[in-house]
């Protein structure tokens, strides 16, 4: 319980300064003030001036914030003393502002980048091309391949990942591939027709699938990038999962993943203890998907987050003018009690897979 604590206090405390960074290099680098840079909410348990900067550390570790002159967070009117300066959030041309917002969500994004591409540069296990198990009645044991034997290549093309192997089978349509494989130092080739047979998305969703009946082995080597190759696997598995974090939320509102699937607080700290125990790529892992996670979330067009502000933006750029005050508060509020209804739900799912086991 402790290490599953302290874990997750690491990697939400991490994976917000990295948010709240984007958001004041972003206000530094365009020249708006920043008058408080704070990792939690609440009352301030530590702070330090620095120049016009307040650093602080505040009781409620559930996020965090940067206070920029003349700029209200809760859509009411900025500070008629600081709306005026000329380092005010509030005079900058909209595209300075934009910038200032979605450095925030694209800081995390970039991080989980970074820490991909150290894992890819660091090395990451992938299970080779060695059979574990072959299933009576299905294509593979007609054919003759048993338990250990090694796939060489499928239609002339060399395989010694079973990643590799997966794909040329799915990839074959129902056709026969020509399959060489080694057993006891000798080659030997077969032809397989690979079997339909009705699998599922990551989403649960059928879908048919063409399989030949084989399993991994638990051989597994670690594979290395040269630094240039590892940074582009890195933004590469960035993109894919941020495109599959959209996706399942377009599923969750369609029902097709169970909202059940939601994990909040005690879930989080639950699986960065585990991934701690598994060792530190692991751990690395973890934090770079929920990295994502927080990026992407950040930038939906939701009143209170990032992508609102963002939506507002949006708005001001076609009206020509902002929404008025009252318009923004009440969107505000409204974000709020959405925001706090997901938490809220969240929270729930928790203690219920706690109360069942």
């Amino acid at each position: 319980m402790v290490t599953s604590t302290v874990a997750a206090i690491v990697v939400l405390g991490l994976l917000i300064f990295v948010h709240e960074l984007g958001h004041f290099l972003a206000a530094k680098r365009v020249g708006v003030g920043v008058l408080r840079f704070s990792l939690g909410f609440g009352p301030v348990v530590v702070k330090r001036q620095v120049g016009e900067t307040e650093y602080a550390l505040s009781a409620i570790p559930l996020g965090g914030y940067v206070k920029m002159v003349g700029q209200e967070d809760d859509g009411s009117e900025p500070d008629p003393a600081t709306v005026d300066r000329e380092d005010s959030f509030a005079v900058k041309p909209l595209w300075a502002r934009a910038l200032i917002v979605a450095a925030g969500p694209v800081f995390n994004l970039l991080f989980a980048s970074l820490l991909f591409s150290l894992l890819f540069a660091t090395g990451v296990p992938v299970a080779t091309s060695k059979i574990g198990d072959v299933k009576e009645g299905m294509p593979a044991a007609a054919a003759g391949l048993r338990s250990g034997d090694e796939i060489v290549s499928i239609d002339g093309v060399a395989i010694d990942r079973w990643e590799a192997l997966s794909a040329a089978v799915r990839e074959s349509d129902g056709r026969s591939v020509d399959v060489v494989y080694r057993r006891d130092g000798a080659e030997h080739r077969v032809t397989i027709q690979p079997q339909r047979t009705e699998g599922k998305t990551i989403f649960g969703e059928p879908m048919p699938v063409y399989v030949i009946g084989v399993g991994p082995s638990d051989q597994v080597v670690t594979e290395r990038s040269n630094p240039v190759k590892a940074i582009f696997q890195g933004f590469s598995k960035t993109i894919e999962l941020s495109w599959l974090t959209f996706m399942t939320l377009v599923k969750l509102f369609q029902a097709v993943v169970p909202a059940s699937n939601l994990g909040g607080p005690i879930m989080i700290m639950k699986m960065a203890g585990e991934q701690a125990h598994q060792g530190l790529p692991s751990l690395l892992f973890f934090m770079a998907i929920l990295s994502i996670n927080l990026g992407v979330l950040n930038l939906l067009p939701i009143p209170i987050l990032d992508g609102g502000h963002l939506m507002f933006m949006a708005i001001e750029k076609v009206l020509g003018r902002p929404l008025e005050i009252r318009q923004r508060e009440i969107a505000q509020q409204v974000g709020m009690f959405l925001l706090l209804s997901l938490m809220g739900f969240a929270l729930y799912n928790d203690l219920h897979r706690l109360v069942a086991g």
